[in-house]
């Protein structure tokens, strides 16, 4: 097991990373002394996995656990399945000193830890991401949203955990989709921020596919350090944090042309590749550090090509980015591997031009 404390405004948290934390998860809770009752937040398919397993852990530690249900699915992530849990908090009398631990992908830590900024004004939240998506990405940094509509993340806050368990075991009963999906986060933040973490995914990328355990924590683990160190620097999202958005600009709007049937990670590692080429284009990144991240990327099983959409339609849908600034597309470009830039400078007709690139 490795640790990693996430230093934000009035403290931090820490980040559990290992096999087998989920069953030490009462022991971790009492050290931030948090005891009683508390609320597990789950949908039917990890409840199956994992609910029976930490709630016998957690009652064997003297907690009296609650657990409450949603369907699998991206679209509970909404204002209607908040309401739900708002009401289903009320009836096992939940009060502002219960827990919610968030039991699993990023869909169940965005709507739970929405509901724990929310209900009774913020109650404590505990991450337990059980996707590599989530172990990564979405369970660190405070950040969390239902969707609206067709717009992802448009209602939320910045709340940030008490707590992060993230349990590399349960990465072994992920679907080879939701593997991929996680592993473009991975790529991303080495991408952007570490060249060396970025050679070891290209030179251990059979390695990760595998489950191999000890490469899961590995990976786990920079990404988690990646991540923890830039939001220690901009909580708020204010100027560095930007630099997490590479990919996201197109990846977004190609998610949401798509109605959403891309999944996350395929969608930003298109967007990632057409951020790299624009870069190319605009004369910071040499075309050999483009064609390294093409490679990686299509070692990991992502897309590294365009889908056959409407330009347009793909432009018209990043000019709804919350990143929009004055009209302008804000884009995280990179100079070399492990390093970004942000600018509001690409030129449309530049824009234009990659996306028409197969």
């Amino acid at each position: 097991m490795r640790r990693i404390d996430v230093a934000v405004g009035g403290g931090g948290y820490p980040v559990y990373i290992g096999p087998g934390t989920l069953a030490q998860a009462g022991r971790y809770l009492k050290e931030l002394g948090l005891a009683g009752r508390l609320v597990v937040v789950t949908d039917a398919t990890v409840k199956k996995l994992y609910g029976a397993a930490l709630c016998r852990a957690l009652a064997a530690d003297g907690f009296q656990v609650s657990v409450l249900e949603v369907p699998p699915g991206e679209e509970q992530k909404s204002l209607q399945s908040a309401g739900r849990l708002y009401q289903e908090l009320t009836a096992v009398r939940a009060e502002r000193t219960t827990p919610i631990l968030a039991l699993g992908g990023g869909v169940i830590g965005d709507l739970a830890g929405f509901v724990a900024a929310t209900y009774q004004r913020g109650i404590p939240l505990v991450q337990l991401p059980t996707t590599l998506l989530a172990q990564v990405d979405s369970s660190i940094g405070g950040k969390v949203a239902v969707d609206h509509g067709q717009l992802k993340n448009m209602v939320g806050a910045f709340y940030q955990p008490e707590m992060v368990i993230a349990d590399t075991d349960t990465l072994k009963s992920l679907p080879g989709e939701e593997l991929k999906n996680g592993l473009a986060e991975v790529i991303k933040g080495a991408a952007i921020r570490d060249g060396r973490f970025f050679s070891f995914l290209e030179e251990n990328m059979e390695r990760i596919k595998s489950l191999d355990e000890a490469i899961l924590e590995e990976i786990v683990y920079q990404s988690v350090t990646i991540k923890a160190n830039v939001v220690a620097e901009d909580e708020l999202d204010l100027g560095l944090r930007n630099i997490l958005n590479y990919g996201h600009t197109i990846g977004h709007a190609v998610e949401s042309v798509s109605g959403f049937k891309i999944k996350h990670g395929e969608a930003v590692a298109i967007g990632m590749v057409a951020a790299a080429r624009i870069s190319n284009k605009m004369g910071l990144l040499d075309e050999k550090d483009v064609d390294r991240l093409i490679n990686v990327i299509e070692l990991a099983g992502l897309p590294a090509r365009m889908p056959d959409f409407s330009i347009e339609a793909v432009t018209q849908a990043m000019q709804r980015d919350k990143k929009v600034r004055e009209g302008k597309v804000r884009f995280v470009l990179l100079q070399s591997i492990g390093n970004a830039v942000v600018t509001d400078d690409v030129p449309p007709s530049l824009i234009k031009e990659v996306l028409a690139q197969k």
